[in-house]
C-alpha cells in the first residue's frame, strides 16, 4: 500500500511540474497599470544577468526579478510580470540587433530565459532587461562560430564555489579573461546549513555564513541560489561571458547518484528534494527550455558546436549513475568495483554521446563533465568511489566506444576534487592513453589550500600518467586551434581575504593526433 501511495505521489509530482510548465506559457492576467502598482520598491535586478548556451545565431539571456532576494519569493508579488529585453551590437545600445518582451512568472520565481535568435555568428553582443523605467546591468556574450568557420576557441573551466569556505575572487579574474565561454562544471551552490563566521569545521574556518539551514524545500534552494548570485565577483563574471552550466552533487545533496541520496535517502522523499533542487537550478541558470525539469527528472546533457574545431559535449554524471560501490568514500576497491554493467552516464546518455561524437567531425571532441575520469590510485591502493575510478567498466566502455566510432582528439574537462590536475586517460590500467584531461581546482571550496597536498609526491609516483597537481584555488583555461589544445592552470594564493592576485601554475599543449601532455 505504501509503495502504491508513493507511486501516486510521484505521478502527481510529475503532473504538477508539467502543469507549471504549461501555466508558464499563458499570457498575463493583470493589466500593466495594476502590475506597476503591485511591484515592490527597489531594484528588481539585484541578482544580475547571465547568458548561456551560445549558438551561431544567438544565446539564452537570463535574469530573475528579486528586489529583496533573500525574502520569500524574492520580495515579488504573486503575479506574472512582463519584462522588456534588448540585444545590441554596442554597449550603448545604439544598434539594436534583437528586442522583445518576456513574461516573468511567479511559478518560476520570476526568472526569465529568453532564447535570442537572428544574431550573426562569432561576434560579441550586449544585452539588458528593462522593467518600468529600470534597467538591469548590461551583459556581454559571444555567439558561436558558424559550422564551417576555422576559428580558435577559448574556454574557462571552473566550479566548486563553497560560499562559507572563501571569497569568490577567482570569478573577478575570470570576468577579465578574453574567452568565448565559461564551462561551469557544477557545485554552483552548497546545500549545507549555515555556520557562524569563525566556526571551524574539518580544519577550515567559516569566512562568511550561509543563510538558513540545510536546503530541502524549493523556497530554501531559491534562497541559497539568491545568496550566491548576490556575490559581486560571481555577478561580474556572469555578466562578462556566456556560460555553459552543468550540475554536480551539491546542487541537490552531497554525493547523490541516480535515485539515491548521499546519506542513503531514496523513494518519494528524495524525489521531492530532487524536484525542488532541479527547479531552483533551472530558475537560476542561463539554460534553454530543453533543460526544463519534469519533477525529479531533468535532461541536462547537450552539445554545443564551435566552428570546425570544437564539439563540446556537456554531460550529466549524476542523474543516471549507479550508487557508489563499496559504500562510497576513498578506500581500496571491493569486488563491486569490477561489475561489468556499471553505469555513470546511463544507457540513454551514453548512446547519445557515442552518436553525437560520431556525427560531429570536429577537430576536438570535448567531454565537459564533473568528476575526474583519469585513474587516481593512492599509494595504499585506495581509489575514489565517487569518481570514474569507482566505475572502471563504464569508463572503458565509453572510451572504447568513442574510439571505435572514430572520435579522436578527446579532451576531458572535470572538477569536483578541489585540486588542479593534468593527466592522460586510459581505458584499462595497462592500456594506451585515449584522451587527455584537465581538472580545474575549486573557486573557493576547502579554503586557501596549499601548493601540494600531503602525500602528493607519493600519489604522482604511483600514477605516472598524472603530469601536474596543484592544491590552490583557481580555474583552468583551454585554447583550441586546428592543430593544438593549450591548457593553463591559474591559481589564487588565498581566498580567505580580499585582493588575491591570480598566478599561473602550469601550461600544457596537446597536438592534434596525439594525447601526450607537453609543458608549454
Amino acid at each position: 500500500m505504501r509503495r502504491d501511495l508513493a507511486e501516486l505521489s510521484r505521478r502527481g509530482l510529475l503532473r504538477g511540474a508539467m502543469g507549471l510548465a504549461g501555466l508558464a506559457a499563458l499570457g498575463p492576467v493583470f493589466s500593466p497599470r495594476l502590475l506597476a502598482q503591485a511591484l515592490p520598491p527597489g531594484d528588481p535586478f539585484r541578482l544580475g544577468v547571465a547568458a548561456g548556451d551560445p549558438y551561431p545565431d544567438g544565446f539564452v539571456i537570463w535574469t530573475r526579478l528579486a528586489p529583496d532576494p533573500l525574502a520569500p519569493d524574492g520580495g515579488m508579488p504573486p503575479h506574472p510580470v512582463p519584462v522588456a529585453w534588448e540585444v545590441a551590437e554596442d554597449p550603448g545600445f545604439r544598434s539594436i540587433a534583437a528586442a522583445g518582451q518576456a513574461l516573468a512568472r511567479p511559478e518560476w520565481a520570476h526568472s526569465l530565459h529568453v532564447e535570442v535568435q537572428g544574431l550573426r555568428p562569432h561576434r560579441p553582443y550586449f544585452y539588458r532587461f528593462r522593467l518600468h523605467g529600470l534597467a538591469s546591468p548590461t551583459g556581454h556574450a559571444r555567439t558561436a562560430p558558424s559550422a564551417t568557420a576555422g576559428a580558435d576557441f577559448r574556454l574557462v573551466t571552473a566550479g566548486c564555489q563553497h560560499y562559507e569556505h572563501g571569497l569568490f575572487t577567482a570569478w573577478r579574474h575570470i570576468a577579465r579573461e578574453e574567452v568565448d565561454l565559461v564551462f561551469h562544471y557544477g557545485d554552483f551552490i552548497y546545500e549545507y546549513a549555515g555556520r557562524p563566521v569563525g566556526a571551524v569545521s574539518a580544519g577550515r574556518s567559516t569566512i562568511r555564513s550561509h543563510a538558513g539551514g540545510e536546503t530541502f524545500s524549493l523556497a530554501e534552494y531559491r534562497t541559497r541560489y539568491a545568496q550566491y548570485r548576490l556575490d559581486p565577483d560571481l555577478a561580474a563574471a556572469s555578466a562578462a561571458h556566456a556560460f555553459a552550466v552543468t550540475f554536480d552533487d551539491h546542487e541537490v545533496a552531497n554525493n547523490w547518484t541516480g535515485a539515491v541520496g548521499g546519506r542513503g535517502e531514496a523513494g518519494l522523499e528524495f524525489d521531492l528534494r530532487k524536484a525542488a533542487a532541479f527547479q531552483a537550478w533551472y530558475e537560476h541558470m542561463p539554460v534553454r527550455r530543453t533543460a526544463l525539469p519534469q519533477g525529479p527528472r531533468i535532461t541536462a546533457h547537450r552539445r554545443l558546436d564551435f566552428g570546425r574545431h570544437v564539439a563540446l559535449h556537456l554531460l550529466d554524471t549524476r542523474g543516471a549513475r549507479d550508487d557508489q560501490p563499496c559504500g562510497d568514500g576513498t578506500k581500496p576497491p571491493c569486488a563491486e568495483v569490477a561489475r561489468a554493467d556499471a553505469q555513470v552516464l546511463g544507457p540513454a546518455q551514453e548512446a547519445w554521446l557515442l552518436d553525437s561524437a560520431a556525427t560531429r567531425p570536429a577537430t576536438w571532441q570535448v567531454l565537459a563533465q564533473q568528476v575526474p575520469m583519469f585513474a587516481r590510485t593512492f599509494p595504499n591502493g585506495a581509489i575514489g568511489m565517487d569518481k570514474w575510478d569507482g566505475y572502471p567498466a563504464a569508463r572503458a566502455r565509453l572510451l572504447h566506444g568513442l574510439h571505435s566510432r572514430g572520435a579522436t582528439n578527446l579532451v576531458v574537462l572535470s572538477g569536483d576534487v578541489h585540486s588542479a590536475y593534468a593527466a592522460t586517460v586510459a581505458a584499462e590500467a595497462e592500456g594506451p592513453a585515449l584522451a587527455c584531461e584537465f581538472t580545474a581546482s575549486s573557486i573557493s571550496s576547502e579554503g586557501d589550500g596549499s601548493e601540494q597536498r600531503r602525500g602528493t609526491a607519493a600519489l604522482l609516483a604511483a600514477n605516472p600518467h598524472i603530469a601536474f597537481h596543484n592544491n590552490r584555488r583557481g580555474y583552468a583555461l583551454q585554447h583550441f586551434t586546428g592543430r593544438h589544445c593549450f591548457a593553463t592552470f591559474r591559481a589564487l594564493p588565498f581566498v580567505s581575504r580580499p585582493g588575491a592576485p591570480v598566478e599561473d601554475r602550469a601550461r600544457f599543449v596537446v597536438a592534434a593526433g596525439d594525447v601526450a601532455l607537453h609543458p608549454a
